[in-house]
């Protein structure tokens, strides 16, 4: 009786074991996922943001320049 009950104890150890190493197999790739979903967005932000200092560095070009020139 006491084997059986042992070999069961084993056997739920064991399966709550390989359980849980799937979980923390699964869980590093959704992590690695959201390293790299952040490095995008963050990426995807830091192009967003040069276009836009490069669209108002235009604007203030020509508004420099619009000033400049002589009224008529």
């Amino acid at each position: 009786m006491r084997k059986i009950v042992l070999a069961a104890a084993v056997a739920a150890s064991a399966l709550g074991l390989a359980a849980c190493s799937e979980t923390a197999d699964s869980a590093a790739e959704t992590a690695d996922a959201m390293a790299a979903d952040a490095e995008a967005n963050t990426d995807a932000m830091v192009e967003a943001t040069d276009e836009a200092a490069d669209v108002t560095g235009e604007a203030v070009d020509g508004a420099v320049d619009a000033a400049a020139e002589p009224a008529g």
